[in-house]
């Protein structure tokens, strides 16, 4: 890409793709508030899939969760406003910054959240151990959390930015969204359809990267797998041994029946 990439094209695009203010006219904040009530509903499901001995409360997850909303909210106006800089339809620079976001920055995420516990340990520095509020939970520290956070989507951004800068992107963008010819439904499938498939893996992922891992003893009402299983075992064996010993005697009835049967025949013959 050369110097110019970040140079606002004067030339208006074609009709049937994104103009310039396609990410931000009514239609494009419409879909991007849409977006993010569906991706706060994904995150509100992800709680309710929990099991119930590993569920957090709603407060610890508000804590966790609202960091990843911080963090989206960083890396979306970040994309809205890069790609309006770009050269050429805004809409496919969108979407290629959404996408290594989604791959390249989720791993640079996962990175950093293990080398925060790591040096929360190390150190001693519980306050940047992800998912650790304290008992009772914190404000300070999640608000230690989501600075912290936010730090690390700003490196991913700086990250993707420097990554977007190879010419091999402008080959891409070509070719992306092509087969697409009608502006608003380039931008509903940039600002809607393919971040709700995507979101909802990624933030269901992050999410598990932030919150706290637990480790609880089952109780008699959550048996595990295993224990479930060898309760069954025990009731099949039980049963059979059940059926077993009513063979048995019912065995041994029907042999001293047929030890009667001569007698009986005899006492009618006399």
């Amino acid at each position: 890409m050369t110097n110019s990439s970040f140079i606002v094209d004067l030339n208006e695009p074609p009709e049937d793709h994104c103009g310039k203010d396609a990410l931000t006219d009514v239609f494009g904040w419409f879909l991007q508030i849409l977006l993010a009530a569906v991706a706060f509903t994904c995150l509100i499901l992800k709680r309710f899939c929990e099991p119930r001995y590993e569920r957090r409360p709603w407060l610890i997850w508000f804590y966790d969760t609202s960091k990843q909303g911080l963090g989206a909210l960083v890396i979306h106006l970040a994309n809205v406003y890069l790609a309006s800089r770009f050269q050429g339809d805004p809409c496919t620079w969108y979407i290629i910054n959404f996408l290594l976001d989604s791959s390249v920055g989720l791993l640079i995420i996962w990175v950093g959240i293990r080398l925060s516990q790591y040096l929360a340990r190390r150190k001693q520095w519980e306050s940047i151990n992800f998912g650790e509020y304290g008992k009772p939970p914190s404000v300070n520290v999640w608000l230690t959390q989501c600075v912290l956070y936010v730090l690390l989507m700003i490196i991913v951004k700086i990250f993707i930015t420097l990554l977007i800068q190879l010419n091999f992107w402008d080959r891409v963008k070509d070719l992306i969204l092509a087969p697409i010819t009608n502006a608003r439904v380039e931008a509903a499938v940039v600002m809607l359809i393919i971040p709700f498939f995507v979101n909802a893996l990624m933030f269901w992922v992050t999410d598990n990267f932030l919150m706290r891992k637990t480790k609880h003893l089952r109780t008699a009402k959550d048996p595990s797998l295993l224990q479930r299983v060898k309760i069954r075992y025990r009731k099949i064996r039980k049963d059979k041994r059940d059926e077993s010993e009513s063979d048995i005697l019912l065995s041994a009835d029907e042999e001293l029946l047929g030890a009667n049967d001569p007698l009986q025949r005899l006492n009618i013959a006399t």
